[in-house]
């Protein structure tokens, strides 16, 4: 049976690089074990309770964690393994472990932002998806460029030097890229100003543009038409035209106009007054706007009033039913007075039979 003092002769001698190298990788594997299993439970814990936050971190520390876990463990092993060898290949493997290291604290932080993003959105019903999304992507971008940069120092790099070359090659890259560009900064004021969110209706009157908004990128917005095809509008597009967002309209209007024969001139005095009643009166009707019920036109086959008067309702679906309930309703008022509503018509005067026996009768 081997003795401790056996066990330490066989790792001291020039082969026992071997078995402490398995040994050094099988605590990195014990200790990613029970890190795993320690979040895992945290996490179970942290359902329970109401915090956005504790969820977030918990999920996005579990790989990153493994990560540096395994990081060190190599590092470690390459160590034992140099010092047995002498081997130059693994001078490098120090600046190697803190750029993994670093690439992983990017890769938590990165993570973190998108499970509070989506916790945020997910959670919170008042939440603006637009301005989360948006600050989502910034937040991200800027770990994402000053891992690059920090791990580039911890390389060897000039960060100076990269930051100089980036200032030249980016004229050069301005100007092949300006489209590029153009679609990036008209994304940003997307974000900035929102004339417009994820969801909204929106119509452009300068272009074809109609439909619902499923996406804003940085360089395109996905819009859905109501026609159920995707249409891809680049960004810098929507500094040049106007935007209209019926979805952030207080009311919806109705504007008709109602046409009565000229048999009943006298029923419509009666009519005018009943019609606006009916509005006034009406539940969908929203009385604080503007509401105008007047005859104003003579026209070639009817006497006209109009009705102008706004819906408390902005859905497009109710609003119709509300809108077909007021038209119905005024055809019964028309109905209840006796009197029809007019159609194009024209009447035929014949002269007097007298006066067309002469024109008939030989001169």
């Amino acid at each position: 049976m081997m003795t401790f003092d056996d066990i330490t002769g066989y790792l001291t001698q020039d082969s026992g690089y071997i078995l402490q190298t398995f040994i050094v990788i099988f605590i990195a594997l014990l200790v990613d074990f029970a890190q795993r299993m320690v979040l895992k439970r945290l996490q179970v814990q942290a359902l329970k309770t109401k915090n956005l936050w504790d969820d977030a971190i918990l999920d996005a520390l579990r790989k990153p964690v493994s990560l540096i876990i395994w990081a060190m463990g190599v590092y470690l092993a390459t160590q034992i393994i140099q010092a047995a060898t002498q081997a130059v290949i693994f001078n490098a493997m120090g600046a190697l472990r803190d750029a993994v290291i670093i690439a992983a604290l990017a890769w938590f932080l990165v993570q973190l932002i998108g499970h509070s993003e989506r916790n945020i959105l997910e959670k919170k019903e008042d939440a603006d998806k637009t301005t989360v999304t948006a600050i989502g992507k910034l937040l991200r971008l800027s770990v994402v460029v000053t891992a690059v940069l920090v791990a580039l120092q911890t390389l060897g790099f000039s960060i100076s030097g990269v930051l100089a070359f980036g200032g030249i090659g980016g004229i050069a890259i301005g100007f092949a890229a300006k489209d590029l560009l153009a679609n990036f900064f008209g994304g940003l004021m997307i974000y900035l100003d929102r004339p417009f969110a994820v969801g909204d209706w929106i119509r452009s009157p300068d272009r074809n543009i109609e439909g619902t908004v499923e996406k804003i990128g940085w360089r395109l917005t996905l819009i859905r038409t109501f026609d159920k095809r995707p249409l891809y509008v680049p960004n810098s597009i929507f500094t040049q035209i106007a935007v209209e967002n019926p979805q952030r309209m207080l009311n919806r209007r109705i504007y008709e106009t109602i046409g009565l024969r000229y048999d009943d001139a006298s029923k419509v005095r009666e009519i005018v007054r009943l019609v606006k009643d009916m509005l006034t009166h009406h539940p969908e009707i929203d009385t604080s706007q503007t509401m105008i019920v007047n005859f104003n036109k003579f026209a070639s086959s009817s006497m006209d009033f109009f009705i102008y008067t706004f819906t408390k309702t902005t859905n497009w679906i109710y609003y119709h039913e509300v809108k077909q309930d007021i038209l119905l309703k005024i055809v019964d008022i028309v109905e209840q007075e006796g009197a029809e509503i007019a159609f194009p018509t024209s009447t035929i005067h014949l002269a007097d039979k007298e006066i067309l026996k002469n024109f008939e009768s030989p001169t």
